[in-house]
C-alpha cells in the first residue's frame, strides 16, 4: 500500500497503517522469495493449512480489500467476498497451484490493492463499509487490517519470521487491540499484561492475572500462536487458557 498525504498523527493513524502494511508486504515477499518450491506444500503453523494456503489466503484477502475500498470510493455496495464458502473454496483451489503461480498471485494482488489505495479520495477514507465479521467500519481501518494480516501470517508461514519483526509502534498497537478484544469475551479472564516498556489490561477487574514477558511473546500468546513458555504469571501459577481472539 502507498500512503496518501498524511492523515492523522496517532500511533494507528491511516498514514502509519499504510506504512506498516507496505513494510509487511515487503517482509512477506522476502520470506516468499527465499522459500523453495518444495516448501509451499509443507504445513504452516495454522492447523490444516499448508504454506500455500496461507499465501493464497493473503492474495484473496487483498482482493477482498480492493472490493471494500471500491465500495468506499464509489458508494456501490461491494462486499469483500460473495460468501465465506466461496472464499474457502477459492483458497483450497488456489493452494493446489504451482509455487510460481502462487508467488505471482501474492505480488500482483498486493499491487492491485496498492493501486486502489492511490485512487482513494481523502474523503472516501471516512466512508463506512461492512467487514467480513459483519461489523461496520470506516474505510480507514482497512490498511490496519492489511498490515495486521501481513505481519501475523508472515509468522504463520513458519519459515523463520517472528512477532519481534514487527515495527515496535505497530506491535504496541496490536497488543492494545487484541487485549481489548479479549476483554470483551466472557470466557477470557481479566489479564494485566506487563512488558518491559509498558502494560495492557484486558478489562478492569479487582484482581487480574498478571502475565509478564517481552511484548512479542505476549502478543504471540494472545493470538494463539504460542503456548507462552517464555511468559510468567507473577503469582507463580500456570498461564490461563485463552479463547480465540477472532
Amino acid at each position: 500500500m502507498t500512503s496518501p498525504a498524511n492523515i492523522g498523527t496517532s500511533p494507528r493513524s491511516l498514514t502509519n497503517s499504510l506504512a506498516w502494511a507496505a513494510d509487511g508486504a515487503a517482509h512477506l515477499r522476502g520470506l516468499m522469495t527465499r522459500m523453495g518450491d518444495d516448501a509451499f506444500a509443507a504445513p504452516s503453523a495454522l492447523p490444516g493449512w499448508s504454506r500455500a494456503h496461507v499465501l493464497t489466503h493473503l492474495a484473496r484477502s487483498a482482493d477482498g480489500m480492493v472490493n471494500l475500498l471500491t465500495w468506499a470510493r464509489t458508494g456501490v455496495r461491494t462486499p469483500a467476498y460473495t460468501s465465506l464458502e466461496q472464499r474457502s473454496a477459492d483458497i483450497e483451489a488456489g493452494a493446489a497451484r504451482k509455487p510460481a503461480e502462487i508467488r505471482d498471485d501474492v505480488v500482483t494482488s498486493s499491487d492491485r490493492l496498492a493501486q486502489v489505495v492511490r485512487k482513494m479520495p481523502r474523503e472516501a477514507w471516512s466512508a463506512r463499509v461492512t467487514n467480513v465479521q459483519g461489523r461496520e467500519i470506516p474505510a480507514s481501518e482497512i490498511p490496519w487490517m492489511r498490515a495486521r494480516e501481513m505481519w501475523i501470517h508472515a509468522v504463520d508461514l513458519d519459515v523463520g519470521a517472528s512477532f519481534a519483526d514487527l515495527p515496535a509502534p505497530m506491535l504496541a498497537e496490536l497488543l492494545t487491540e487484541v487485549a481489548s478484544m479479549m476483554g470483551e469475551k466472557t470466557d477470557c479472564p481479566g489479564l494485566r499484561l506487563v512488558a518491559p516498556e509498558r502494560s495492557w489490561n484486558t478489562r478492569d477487574v479487582p484482581d487480574p492475572v498478571t502475565v509478564t514477558g517481552p511484548a512479542p511473546e505476549l502478543v504471540a500468546w494472545l493470538l494463539g500462536r504460542s503456548t507462552g513458555r517464555p511468559l510468567r504469571c507473577i503469582d507463580g501459577g500456570k498461564l490461563p487458557a485463552l479463547p480465540r481472539w477472532l
